[in-house]
């Protein structure tokens, strides 16, 4: 018999948040293994559960979640929305502009499939996340990958930006606050990025899943509240700010320039109608949570466990020789680099595996968000201080062996050099 092979779509896809690291912690855990996990930004199982209220919400109205919604969602949770962008100044956004998806994911990927034909191009930051690179690629699009500059504190490139421009080219995707880096834009950038877009008749793709997760006084802005003349799509959801990953409810906001891109718009109603309808008894969360105590600014303040979190998690991380990392504005993770001059690795995955298997910490690799070089990881710092202070003491050990035993190899290679040298 032939084998029955996957699409060749699927061949420049890769997602290593969820990849082969993680089978193997699996079957770790099966052997009787404990994994300290660091890999996803999943709050829930680190006992950051949804607010009470939010729950009984849900529970209160789940009588109603049987049937079908409207394809683009339940009204009274797109009428809470809107009022959001009203309180972000997303100006000129009305109910019809809002999409409700099972998650951002989904509706990342249906943004994709409603706007590219093969061979289009699309600006994604470099690093990503790594599911704005799929959802292209599936669309049979091309992702050109943009720098966001660590020595600048991960702000995007303007100027690379402007180089990875072509005729095929069709949107720019920004996030932020950005994942995996933490990095928060500054109205400057923001205002930089727009004119590339306009000048180029490009759409902007703003994903802003982390809007509220914000530390030391740091305050967010809407790309899409600064121009009326360019078409944003702006993209953020319950899972982060709210602690609700589990409901998938996410929204797309169509803003700016709507008059050009009656067609694009048209496309993606279609594809809303055709899943019929996100899932109901997430919808149901979204007003509440919207309209509700803000619970994350007491997780972000300077008390707060997640403020605390992150403040460890740098501190021991900076810490490790031949570590460093630009500190977090927002957002759940830290993006370290390794000094290659220190740590000579060549295969960050097998780096990332190695860990693992000695030390039981899971880390994911920072070629998994794209970055170009084999010399950063992405850390999650959602564990508590116990856990986190433990693993990276686990870690520091890890690197610690792991210098020793390259100096030492260096050690060897430059005697044998030497030797021949002699012999010569």
């Amino acid at each position: 018999m032939q084998p029955i092979a996957k699409s060749s779509k699927l061949n420049n896809v890769c997602y290593d948040i969820r990849g082969p690291v993680l089978a193997r912690a699996k079957e770790m855990e099966e052997e009787g293994h404990r994994i300290i996990k660091l890999n996803i930004g999943n709050p829930a199982p680190f006992g950051f559960g949804a607010p009470e209220e939010i729950l009984q919400d849900v529970i209160r109205n789940m009588d109603s979640a049987s049937g079908y919604t409207d394809s683009k969602g339940l009204f009274a949770a797109r009428k809470a929305i809107m009022h959001y962008t009203q309180e972000k100044n997303i100006r000129g956004v009305h109910i019809d502009d809002i999409i409700i998806g099972n998650g951002v994911s989904e509706l990342i990927v249906m943004a994709m499939q409603a706007l590219l034909n093969n061979g289009d191009q699309v600006l994604v930051p470099m690093p990503d996340y790594p599911l704005w690179t799929a959802a292209v690629t599936l669309a049979g699009g091309a992702a050109r990958h943009y720098l966001c500059d660590e020595q600048t504190g991960w702000l995007p490139d303007l100027k690379d930006m402007e180089n990875k421009i072509t005729a095929n080219t069709r949107g720019i995707v920004l996030i932020n606050p950005n994942n995996p880096t933490g990095a928060l834009y500054p109205r400057e950038i923001l205002e930089g990025i727009i004119e590339i877009a306009r000048h180029h008749g490009l759409v902007i793709f703003a994903d802003e899943i982390y809007d509220k997760v914000l530390y030391d006084g740091n305050t967010h802005t809407s790309i899409a509240s600064l121009a009326d003349d360019v078409l944003f799509v702006t993209f953020n959801g319950l899972s982060k700010n709210y602690r609700t990953c589990g409901y998938r409810a996410g929204w797309l906001v169509i803003s700016g320039e709507k008059r050009h891109a009656a067609d694009y718009i048209e496309g993606l109603n279609m594809l809303a109608s055709m899943r019929l309808c996100a899932n109901v008894p997430g919808q149901l969360a979204i007003q509440t949570a919207l309209g509700g105590y803000q619970s994350i600014d007491d997780l972000v303040a300077p008390t707060g466990r997640l403020c605390k979190q992150r403040d460890l998690a740098y501190n021991m991380l900076t810490e490790i020789p031949g570590v460093s990392c630009v500190k977090p504005k927002a957002g759940l993770y830290l993006f370290a680099r390794l000094d290659p001059k220190v740590y000579p690795i060549k295969d960050d995955q097998q780096f990332i595996l190695d860990l693992l298997l000695e030390e039981k910490v899971l880390l994911v690799q920072g070629t998994g968000f794209n970055w170009h070089s084999p010399d950063h990881f992405r850390v999650v710092f959602l564990p508590n201080l116990d856990d986190l202070t433990e693993a990276f003491t686990r870690i520091a050990r890890f690197l610690e062996n792991y210098r020793k035993q390259h100096s030492t190899i260096a050690l060897v290679d430059k005697k044998e050099t030497k030797q021949r040298s002699v012999q010569a």
